[in-house]
């Protein structure tokens, strides 16, 4: 990547004020038409939204380019100077040389929204809008594996398992499956970090201990979805009472002595 122009950081938002209203504006007119562009990324990744547009390097000097995040100006470029906003600095660049892109290294939850360029041509003496695009970003977490662990036993009979998994985004949806089918479980809790907006998720379920089980915990997240197993083996001491079988012929048979 390269960037041909100078750079610095705005030190205050009040003299921008006008650019915000400006963008927002332009935003207005065009989202009439949508979206143009929608990207999917993970946390920590690298994505280079891109303006679709070029603009001849010795142009630069006499063009004026914006990127904005919702209503919040990322970057701006007026007069071949690059100003990058404090919130974005340091892990935020501008690619002249592919379309305008705007780069973002290791990506937070934070970064997900729309993304607006806007591209302004100089004539005569005033600038008129050349080029706008909307780029919609979609930013997720890796739920890890989920973790099964045993919680106690409400009941001689009866034990309960605990499925958790924390660390992810968007907002997930957790199922207990036993041969395919739902089982119906209580408890399940959904806890969000105000800091970091991962999620945390959890589950019970109660099962009866006398009969052999094949659990699977599976956590469903936007289109992404992980998984856990969880398998039960009643011994024999938890099956149910049986007499023996001599006991039986035993019984058999003084009952038909004492009938004669």
């Amino acid at each position: 990547m390269t960037h041909p122009v100078s750079q610095e950081t705005p030190r205050s938002k009040c003299p921008y004020l006008w650019l915000s209203t400006f963008l927002v504006l332009a935003c207005l007119f065009h989202m009439s038409s949508g979206i143009d562009v929608t990207v999917f990324k993970a946390v920590k990744e690298m994505v280079a939204l891109s303006c679709g547009y070029q603009i001849p390097l010795a142009e630069l000097s006499t063009s004026r380019i914006y990127w904005q995040k919702d209503n919040q100006v990322v970057l701006s470029i007026t007069s071949g100077v690059l100003k990058v906003w404090p919130e974005y600095k340091n892990r935020t660049f501008f690619d002249s040389t592919n379309n305008l892109s705007l780069v973002i290294l290791n990506l937070h939850l934070s970064d997900e929204g729309t993304y607006t360029c806007v591209v302004q041509k100089k004539t005569d003496q005033t600038y008129k809008l050349e080029h706008l695009r909307l780029v919609a970003l979609y930013v997720r977490a890796d739920f890890p594996t989920p973790s099964i662990t045993e919680s106690g036993d409400p009941s001689p009979d009866i034990k309960r398992i605990t499925c958790s998994s924390s660390g992810g985004s968007p907002k997930p949806r957790l199922s207990w499956l036993e041969n395919g089918e739902d089982v119906k479980t209580h408890n399940t809790t959904i806890s969000q970090d105000h800091e970091t907006k991962m999620f945390t998720i959890t589950s019970q379920l109660d099962f009866n201990i006398t009969t052999d089980h094949i659990f699977l915990c599976s956590i469903q997240y936007g289109d992404f979805r992980v998984s856990q197993n969880f398998t039960w083996h009643a011994s024999s001491e938890q099956l149910p009472d049986k007499q023996p079988s001599w006991l039986v012929t035993i019984v058999v048979v003084l009952v038909a002595i004492i009938s004669t």
